[in-house]
Formats: structure tokens, sequence, C-alpha cells
């Protein structure tokens, strides 16, 4: 059998403003997107005996059926290329699901990535990209990787400088988050703090953490604090603990902080881990490939 082995990488919003809805109903964005190097392991594996999908995984939070999305892409590339055989998909999940991170969305970004080489189609980025946007708007970002303002729903990206080697610490609350309720709760007339995305862009190029830390900005986070004002604390824990600055990524619920120093960053994960169960010490990613 022929198989193949990917990583799966998270997500967070540096930035994320909102600048209207559409006549499709979706809304218009703009927003800074940075990969993590929090991921979680698929492997793809070719099975010429039935023609059947199926998405194994000890994770009982995620669907194994075509309420998956990796499995929605899976299926999608199979029709495309009018390829009948049958897939087992197997994820190890470690990004926390429903949190803002993307993990769905990279996961599929995976098995297209996967699949593309596992059955020599040869198809550039950009096609994998037109595919996977089909499906869901993150998907795009996820089969690029490293870091890019995302516009349109999210599928237009212009690829930029990401933060290399920073250190990060994400916490996920036992919540969850509706995107779709989120963003319908979104009242844009009252939105005071937008990000200023050329200012965020230099000091990341810049390396200036401190800048980039204290002008970060999430609209959403105006809906989603409200709701939940577990949000607002995690984000003052990850200040408390010196964090150089912290935000909630997506629509929620994970809150990240920037540090300058792994030994602060490691001492605050470990404060956080005591009071929040899903803490993750991470770094960001910049290596230009997402799946390995």
């Amino acid at each position: 059998m022929n198989s193949i082995q990917l990583k799966s990488r998270a997500k967070i919003n540096l930035s994320l403003d909102v600048l209207g809805k559409r006549l499709d109903g979706y809304h218009e964005v703009k927003m800074i997107m940075q990969q993590i190097d929090l991921y979680d392991n698929i492997t793809v594996v070719e099975r010429r005996d039935r023609e059947t999908i199926q998405i194994l995984t000890e994770c009982e939070f995620i669907p194994k059926n075509n309420g998956n999305i990796a499995y929605r892409a899976a299926e999608l590339i199979r029709k495309q290329y009018n390829i009948s055989c049958g897939l087992d998909i197997y994820i190890e999940k470690n990004i926390p699901v429903a949190a803002g991170l993307a993990g769905g969305s990279s996961n599929a970004a995976a098995v297209l990535t996967g699949l593309n080489q596992l059955w020599q189609l040869k198809l550039a980025q950009k096609q994998l990209m037109e595919l996977g946007v089909s499906i869901g708007a993150d998907i795009p970002f996820c089969i690029m990787g490293s870091a890019a303002i995302a516009e349109g729903i999210g599928e237009k990206l212009t690829a930029v400088d990401g933060l290399k080697n920073v250190w990060m610490v994400l916490a996920k609350p036992a919540i969850s988050v509706s995107t779709a309720e989120v963003y319908s709760r979104l009242d844009l007339s009252k939105i005071e703090n937008r990000p200023d995305t050329l200012k965020l862009l230099k000091a990341i190029k810049e390396r200036d953490l401190y800048t980039l830390s204290k002008n970060m900005a999430n609209v959403l986070e105006t809906v989603t604090e409200r709701k939940h004002p577990i949000i607002k604390d995690l984000k003052k824990k990850m200040i408390e603990y010196q964090a150089l600055g912290s935000m909630m990524s997506g629509s929620g619920p994970t809150v990240f902080g920037i540090f300058k120093k792994y030994e602060k960053a490691k001492a605050a994960y470990e404060n956080l881990k005591i009071i929040n169960r899903q803490t993750y010490l991470v770094q960001s990613y910049s290596k230009g490939n997402n799946h390995e």
C-alpha cells in the first residue's frame, strides 16, 4: 500500500479586521496570518481493496465521515481526477478543535498536498489552493504556509515576512465558539480599535516584537469576549506573566501571548497550565513549507 505522512500546522492571526458584509453573505476581511509549530500528524494510506474513505483518529471531537473537512478534501480531489481507490486518513490530533487555529483546514490542506504527491498529479501550489477554497476559506493559506496577508473571505493571499523563531504561549479555554455566530453578532459601527496592517508588517520585518505586540488587533474580540469573559482574563494573565502582548486568534476562543525570551514563555506556560488544561508552548513557523 502506498502511503504518505505529513505535518498539518496550526495558524494564528496577528491581526483580523472585518471590512464589511458581502452580497453573498460572507464577510470581507483583511488579516495577517502566521503559522506556528503546533501540528497534527496526518497519514494518508491508499486502499486498492475498496473505494471508501475512512477517517481514523483517537480524537472524539472530530467527525469520522464527510462532516470532516479532511474527508471532503479527499473526496474532492478523487472526483476531480477520476480516482476511485479508497483511502485511510489517520489524524493524530494535537491542535485543539474549534479553537480559531484552523486545525481542520490544515488537515484538509495536508490531505490535498499529500494526495497530489501520492498520486503524482503534479498540481502546482496555486491549483491546490484553488481546489481547497471551494471547501474552506482558510485552506489556501494552510497550503501556502508561513505568513500572509489574507483578504477577500480569506482566500486572496499575499506572502509576507513571517515571525522567525518567536516564542508564544497559547491557551484554549474549555468553551466552544461558533464562527458563524460571532460574525452574525459583529456590529461594525461600534468597532473602535482596528489593526494598522502596514505598521504591523513593518514591525514584523524589522523584528520589532514590542511594536507588533502592542498594535495587534482582532475586531472579533468585541463579540467573543463579551460572551466569554474568560478570554479577557486569559489575555490579562498572559501580560501578568510578562507577554509583550496578547490577543485572541480568529473567532476564538484561543488566546496567545508573544514573548521575547524562552525562559519567560516557559514560566508563563507552566503557570497557565495549572489553570487552563489546554495550554501550549510553541514557536512561530516560517520555513515556507507547510507539510514536511
